[in-house]
């Protein structure tokens, strides 16, 4: 689960100005603000870790909130002084750190904070905000939590009820009856927040407690009635806003707010200029190419926990001196490339690295190649720029045909970064890149899974170096300009330094492996992607007409059930706006909204766990499920795939991610092809759609109960490996077990409650998990996990195991020996804790059957090609092979195929994988 760390920088810049006084610059610029703020900061860094994040200020003049009430923060006295000086230079500051920085004008930083955190849930992230505003509680959910660094407080929901004694859903209710001075939001005259608390716990609502207003006797109930005309305003103004256009800000979305690399020298000055010199000694290390401490300016600096206590990553080799001076330079002669070529047959080895006109690697045409020979000394060859950007380039063809025999050749070894890239980019050309022999990203993705495998953060980490970012030579949005526009001699410094940063990082992080590791990569992740550029490079056959045939019908039903949801809530509605579908299943129908989870702004959300929640009971929900699954299917995949035809090769080119899950699994986009539904006849059919070509059949192939067998070789569960080693069927021998029967008296039902409690507790189900599963009461299914951990011993004992293993080092293993680290172990947060002790438990199982299948695809793409066979390996999803094979090679395929896959690693029990064969995908899974 991706996350993103949101700050409150308006929040901590008055609580630092006013928690450490007596601090400033030589100059006399008080800095106490900005020092506790950039503390805070350096310390989040490590501290949390995240994927994305920014630091959010509230903008200068007024908001939407003084509209609705001209007296909002009336009462709140003019900014110190000492403190003005300090806001205006901050923002600054916090992004030379590499925080991305937001202000928009109009709203409070509450309200972006609150707009980012609603977009990451709804997309599935965890979210932390570092913040000490109380209002901020009312943002807290499953996947949202306040941490106070002041405090060292950390608010989830049971957090919250603890400290204000309400739920999170609730705050606004609460907020609004005892008012805020701070804001001169007006409450309720003399109801503190025991009153507020004890309200709500027997009204449930601010809502019922004014419509019970007359209920409550003595003077505090007379002031309740006196304030019902400005309880709405008060929680209209407390309310945080969710909905706010950040479009503007954030061009690329989410991507907008990748951390970023510090620029150190601007640091330096700033530092040197506020006096911090300790920071700036720090700072002036990093500038000078390594040669200092090095590692990330802003990291912690308190000691660390003991190394039995806390989840360490192998220990990072000290940053090795930089070369003193680079030695980057631009190739446009036929006298310099001739030196170039000279220098490619004294070479070894080389760091190698293409600029290009597109992300789509397929469809991408080269700017440029780059070519590092060691530390500080790199090439670029200019091929594809404008006349204007570099007046002197040597000629594309000419240039490609010369290096042909070295890019093809397995002597020179190749290194870089995401190489399968660059692999797509040449072979656009003619040309099969040869002798990959290293790639910064994959050993990044082997020792490190948890972090980030970009060059930029790579470099900051393994070099302590900064680096030339894309965006600071092309811009960004809608004015970005193409890199063939980039004049030569900036080009070259970016382009030399990728292929420079890649050569050194690649053999830095390699040193970092131990015997395991190293073996993974040389012989598993290296080989996959060289699988993975096979498989994206023969594509699949798409067919267009059944899928608009399947189009056309999902349409039909689209508006009969659009039809249908209209009658039965009498009435037509946008069946995509939530405030409509709010209206009409909690208001018009009056379903009960106790239990069910709120939206930000104190609504009944009407997400599909919601939705799911009531359609047993109710037919809109139902209804309004279906259409959001067929609505999605259509325009994901119906009418999405055709459009990503290649015109040139007629089949749709997916693009595997290797370095993503930290389990190992894969991930597929620009189409998903992991991703389409097999649980629906809809999601089904759009398998029909893909197809192979006249005189051959799809074979698709997958491991059977992979992760139970996992689990059964991890756990050395007796029962559990007897039954594999029977080849009995593993769900009804646990039925047996539990049910306390013999297997030939099963039921279809008991069965299936057995599927439920072996996957579950894979996943570590607990029994309120498993009781809403099975929809059975919680003691029932306690009974039922209590049962079966009596039959199945092994499986108990590890569980438990894992989870101490866990929390000793901070990491488990699958059994190749890939780490799988988990930051959230050790957290005070229990619900955090709790998922990562589940994880704990899922990842071993999860990342050797990701593994397993690794090893699968390597095994059966050496066989195709050893023996010169034509079918083809197209696909890869989860624990499944697809293959495109020759009807004259079906018979030996149908044999070998499972052969290889059963002998991708010796374990405990046997593995099992099971062939089908069809003219589409649909008939063969």
């Amino acid at each position: 689960m991706n996350t993103l760390l949101l700050v409150d920088g308006s929040s901590y810049l008055y609580r630092a100005f006013y928690a450490m006084t007596h601090l400033s610059a030589p100059d006399g610029t008080p800095t106490n603000a900005v020092y506790g703020v950039l503390n805070m900061l350096r310390r989040l860094r490590t501290d949390v870790p995240h994927d994305y994040c920014a630091c959010v200020f509230d903008a200068k003049g007024s908001n939407f909130r003084h509209e609705l009430f001209a007296d909002y923060k009336a009462t709140r006295p003019p900014m110190p002084d000492d403190l003005r000086p300090q806001a205006d230079m901050l923002p600054e500051l916090v992004a030379l750190m590499g925080w991305p920085v937001l202000k928009v004008a109009g709203v409070e930083a509450d309200d972006v904070i609150g707009t980012l955190a609603h977009q990451a849930d709804e997309a599935g992230m965890k979210v932390i905000v570092s913040t000490g505003d109380k209002d901020m509680a009312q943002l807290v959910n499953e996947r949202i939590t306040l941490v106070n660094t002041m405090s060292n407080e950390t608010l989830d929901i049971e957090g919250v009820v603890n400290k204000f004694g309400v739920r999170p859903e609730q705050i606004i209710d609460y907020l609004a009856l005892i008012g805020d001075k701070v804001d001169n939001v007006p409450g309720v005259e003399k109801c503190g927040p025991k009153t507020a608390v004890k309200w709500l716990a027997e009204y449930g609502s601010l809502q019922n407690v004014m419509a019970h207003a007359a209920d409550i006797k003595g003077k505090v109930g007379e002031n309740l009635q006196a304030a019902l005309p400005h309880l709405p305003l008060s929680y209209q103004l407390i309310t945080i806003k969710t909905d706010v256009d950040l479009q503007q800000e954030l061009p690329e979305g989410m991507q907008s707010l990748h951390r970023r690399t510090p620029k150190w020298e601007a640091l330096a000055e700033h530092f040197q200029t506020l006096g911090f010199k300790s920071w700036l000694k720090e700072a002036e290390a990093q500038i000078g190419n390594g040669n200092g401490r090095g590692g990330d300016l802003f990291a912690a600096e308190t000691a660390p926990p003991p190394a039995a206590a806390v989840a360490a990553p192998p220990p990072v080799p000290e940053i090795a001196p930089a070369p003193d001076k680079l030695d980057y330079r631009a190739i446009t002669t036929e006298t310099a490339f001739a030196e170039l070529l000279a220098k490619l047959d004294a070479a070894t080895a080389v760091g190698l690295d293409t600029e290009t006109t597109s992300l789509d690697a397929i469809n991408a045409a080269l700017v440029g190649i780059s070519i590092a020979f060691a530390p500080g000394e790199a090439v670029y060859i200019p091929l594809g720029h404008t006349p204007t950007a570099a007046p002197e380039q040597l000629d594309l063809h000419e240039v490609l045909g010369r290096l042909k025999p070295y890019l093809e050749s397995g002597r020179l070894k190749k290194i870089g970064q995401n190489l399968k890239y660059d692999e797509h980019v040449f072979y656009n050309y003619g040309i099969k890149l040869n002798g990959i022999a290293g790639d910064a990203m994959l050993a990044s993705y082997i020792i490190e899974s948890h972090l980030g495998h970009g060059l930029d953060e790579l470099a900051e980490r393994w070099l302590g170096l900064p680096t030339i970012t894309y965006e600071s030579l092309c811009g960004k949005g809608a004015k970005q300009i193409s890199f063939a526009d980039v004049a030569i001699e900036q080009a070259t410094e970016y382009a030399a330094q990728d292929a420079d940063f890649a050569l050194r990082i690649e053999g830095r992080l390699k040193t970092a492996m131990d015997a395991k590791q190293l073996e993974m990569y040389q012989n598993l992740e290296l080989p996959v992607a060289e699988v993975l550029f096979v498989m994206e490079r023969n594509g699949v056959l798409i067919d267009k007409d059944e899928l608009a045939r399947q189009s056309h019908t999902l349409g039909s039903e689209l508006v009969q059930l659009e039809q249908q949801a209209y009658e039965i809530a009498g009435q037509p509605f946008n069946l995509n706006s939530p405030k409509q579908l709010q209206e009409i299943l909690f208001g018009k129908m009056g379903i009960p909204t106790k239990g069910l989870k709120k939206t930000a702004s104190g609504g009944v959300s009407t997400n599909e766990a919601v939705l799911e929640t009531l359609a047993p009971d109710y037919p809109l929900p139902s209804v309004i499920l279906q259409n959001r699954s067929l609505a999605k299917l259509k325009s994901t995949y119906t009418d999405k795939l055709p459009e990503m035809i290649n015109p040139h090769s007629g089949r749709v080119h997916t693009t595997y991610a290797q370095a993503v899950a930290i389990t190992g699994r894969l991930a597929s986009n620009n189409p998903n092809l992991q991703n389409i539904p097999i649980r629906t006849e809809a999601g089904r059919k759009v398998r029909r759609a893909f197809i192979a070509p006249e005189g051959s059949k799809i074979v698709s192939a997958d491991y059977s109960q992979i992760e139970l067998r996992i689990m059964a070789h991890l756990s050395g569960d007796k029962t559990l490996l007897q039954a594999f080693k029977n080849g009995e069927d593993v769900h009804r021998r646990t039925a047996a077990e539990v049910f306390g029967i013999a297997p030939e008296n099963v039921s279809s039902e008991q069965r299936r409650y057995a599927k439920t409690i072996n996957f579950g507790l894979i996943y570590g189900m607990g029994q309120y998990g498993l009781a809403k599963s099975l929809g059975i009461d919680n003691l029932s299914a306690k009974s039922f996990i209590d049962r079966y951990f009596a039959r199945y011993p092994g499986v108990a004992d590890y569980m438990q195991r894992t989870k101490e293993l866990a929390a000793a080092q901070g990491y488990v293993e699958t059994v190749s020996g890939r780490r799988l680290y988990l930051p959230g172990i050790h957290s005070k947060n229990g619900n955090e804790r709790a998922g990562a002790e589940r994880a704990a438990i899922n990842a071993p199982m999860q990342g050797t059957a990701s593994d397993l299948i690794k090893r699968a695809m390597v095994d059966v793409l050496a066989w195709l090609v050893s023996d010169g066979l034509k079918s083809k390996l197209i696909m890869q999803v989860h624990d499944e092979l697809v293959l495109e094979v020759p009807e004259a090679e079906l018979g030996l395929v149908q044999a070998k195929l499972p052969e290889i896959m059963q002998k991708a690693a010796v374990m405990d029990v046997p593995l099992l994988a099971e062939v089908g064969v069809g003219e589409n995908w649909e008939e063969a899974h």
